[in-house]
Parts: structure tokens; sequence; C-alpha cells
């Protein structure tokens, strides 16, 4: 099958491709505005394109939607720093060009919309949040994930996963992500100044967000017109206990615990994928994988141009 992916130079895109495209014909819409090169590895495999544009670009959208039978729409500004400084293109990107896509997307099309556990916002008292929770999302960037799931929930032949915070190295490399953020910091400054320590969140490593898009195609029939929350429930962890974490990979961390000040990121929940690993879906990697996969990378790598910032 042919699908396009925009925003397949991203994170998430540049490892998701290589899952996908030795069975399907991929084609990548991007504007590059990151790293140029995550995409190079692709160029010698047939079933690989690619397409430079904006894709808020309605000709070239209209072109490519009309010949492709999946849509992976990941283009979007990620993050509620990067929607602050732009909230007009956070807007755009990440709710107005997801209704484009579902209004005129033909029944026949299939599109996996990858939303956010941001949308859970601040769970009630502490309780678990599963696909019948409210939404309540508390950022610009997680509003907007959420209206644009609500656009692909109202036409057939859809699936959206609520994503947990994604960690792990890959090809256009994220330092803010949290867990990424904290080994960054734990090997580079041997310092973690913790706010809101009790906060919770959910977490799920690259290799297994890839795995999720790769199995509802695959399962398509058992899995459509849902939507999953898609992180490992193991890893509902507080930001103290991910650093705990952390320093058993990296003894000489020190954590300290900031008093006075608070963390703009609000985000506080447990979230639950039950429903998803009940269509037969299991994680694979665990943190203490990511953190050694991590701690390789950044010996490689260690520059804040990684940042959605």
């Amino acid at each position: 099958m042919k699908i396009l992916i925009t925003g397949g130079a991203g994170y998430i895109g540049s490892e998701l491709i290589n899952y996908l495209i030795d069975d399907h014909e991929i084609t990548v819409l991007d504007n590059l505005m990151y790293d140029p090169t995550t995409l190079l590895r692709y160029t010698q495999h047939k079933n690989f394109n690619f397409v430079k544009g904006d894709v808020r670009d309605v000709k070239i959208l209209r072109r490519l939607l009309s010949s492709h039978d999946i849509i992976l729409p990941l283009a979007a500004l990620v993050g509620f720093p990067l929607c602050v400084k732009d909230p007009r293109g956070a807007k755009e990107i990440n709710w107005e060009v997801n209704q484009w896509l579902a209004d005129n997307k033909s029944n026949d099309q299939l599109v996996v919309y990858p939303c956010t556990n941001s949308g859970y916002g601040v769970s009630i008292d502490g309780s678990v949040c599963t696909e019948e929770s409210p939404l309540n999302p508390v950022s610009l960037y997680g509003k907007t994930k959420v209206d644009a799931e609500t656009a692909y929930k109202n036409v057939d032949n859809h699936v959206t996963f609520r994503l947990a915070t994604v960690f792990g190295p890959g090809s256009r490399m994220r330092t803010d992500l949290l867990v990424n953020n904290f080994v960054l910091k734990a090997l580079k400054e041997r310092l973690l100044v913790l706010y809101e320590c009790e906060f919770m969140r959910n977490y799920v490593h690259l290799a297994d967000v890839c795995r999720a898009f790769k199995y509802v195609i695959d399962n398509w029939d058992e899995c459509k017109n849902e939507t999953y929350n898609m992180g490992n429930d193991a890893l509902n962890m507080n930001k103290l206990d991910l650093a705990e974490k952390i320093k058993t990979h990296i003894p000489t961390l020190q954590i300290m615990h900031a008093e006075f000040n608070s963390d703009p990121d609000i985000r506080d929940y447990i979230v639950s994928s039950q429903k998803f690993y009940d269509r037969g879906f299991e994680c694979k990697n665990d943190l203490d994988d990511g953190i050694k996969q991590l701690v390789k990378a950044y010996a490689i790598i260690d520059s804040p141009w990684y940042a959605n910032y």
C-alpha cells in the first residue's frame, strides 16, 4: 500500500519509516525545519519518496492525498513551549491541517493519528485515565491535538493514539522530552533539580510507538475506528522515581528538590493502555533499555539544537 507521512523527518516519523518501508511505498512530506539528514538512510530504498514542502500548502496536500492509501499525519509543532512561541502555527499545523485531511480523505483511506496523553491534563483524584476519561488539556499544544483527534474520530477508517511521553534515541533526536532530557542533564551536569517531583507521567519507548503504528496497520479490521492510549503501563511514575532510576545507571547524579519554584508544565496523570493491549499489542522496551541507549547516544551528541524550542 502507499503511505503518506506528513512530518516524516521528525523524531517519530524518521524511525517509523524503517518499520514500514519493506512492505509499503512511503512518501514523506516535510519542510525540514530541523535536521535535514534524518532521511538520508532511506534514499537507497526503492520504496522511499520525499516531497519538500509545508503541510499547510493545500495544493501539495491535495495532490498527495489523492494518491495514497494510508495517511499518517505526524506533522506538528510539538510541546507547549514551541506552541506558546508560535500559537498561530500551532493552530494551523496541529489542528486546521488535520481538520482538512479529515474532511477531504475518502472513506476507503486509512488514517492513524498520534494525539497525546497531554489531553488528560491533570487526572482527577489520582484516578487512572482510560480512553473514556474526560479530556482537560492544560496547554495550547494539548488543546490543538485534542481538536485534531476529534476531527478524525468523526470519519470512517481511523485510529487515534494518545501517546505517552516518548523516550529513546532517534535519528532526529529530541533532548527536550522528559526522560531524554533528564538523562542528558545527568550526564553533562551531574545534577537534576526537580520541581513538583510527585507529578505523575506515563512513558513509552520510541521503538514501541513505531511498532504500535505498524501493528494497527497490519491488524486494521480488529483495531479500526477506535482511540487507544499508547504507553507502557509499567512506566507510570513520578519525576522523583524517574530520577532515581536514572541514578542507578549514572551513580554520580545528584538529585535536588526545589521547594520554592514551580514547574510551568502542570500535567499530572496515570494512564492505562489496557484497551490496546487487549487487541494483542505489548510493549517490548523498558526504561532501563532506554536509559542505556540514551547514554550511548549522548556520547555522540549533546547539543540543545536537538530540542523543540
